[in-house]
């Protein structure tokens, strides 16, 4: 994938349905139904999984979105709402993009270094 040009961090919580599966079950939905959606935008878009159901009630799940533009991760979204992944087997909670770094682009300063 080329440069991200935005971030977005996806809250999904699990359903009922989806934990009726077995864990088989779940990895075959997901390389059946949702990887073919990640190969086809891997140009443009890439995903990371967070489980985050140990810490939070709300959510059980972070996905990361990396998109080279808005518009390739608008593509995705677009194809993934078609799947039954998109508030049947998770709900989406909450959608937060942002741009990294974007406070120190914006008044041209060199970003804050890590330590």
């Amino acid at each position: 994938m080329s440069v991200a040009v935005l971030s977005v961090f996806m809250l999904v919580k699990t359903t009922p349905e989806w934990l009726g599966f077995s864990v088989e079950e779940r990895f075959d939905l997901m390389r059946t139904q949702m990887e073919p959606i990640l190969q086809k935008h891997s140009a443009e878009v890439s995903m990371r999984f967070f489980d985050i159901e140990f810490y939070s009630a709300r959510v059980t799940d972070l996905w990361w979105w990396e998109a080279s533009s808005h518009h390739a991760y608008e593509l995705l979204v677009e194809e993934l709402r078609e799947t039954p992944f998109w508030d049947r087997y998770f709900k989406v909670v909450e959608i937060l993009p942002g741009v990294e770094n974007a406070y120190a682009k914006n008044y041209g300063q060199r970003q804050l270094l890590a330590s």
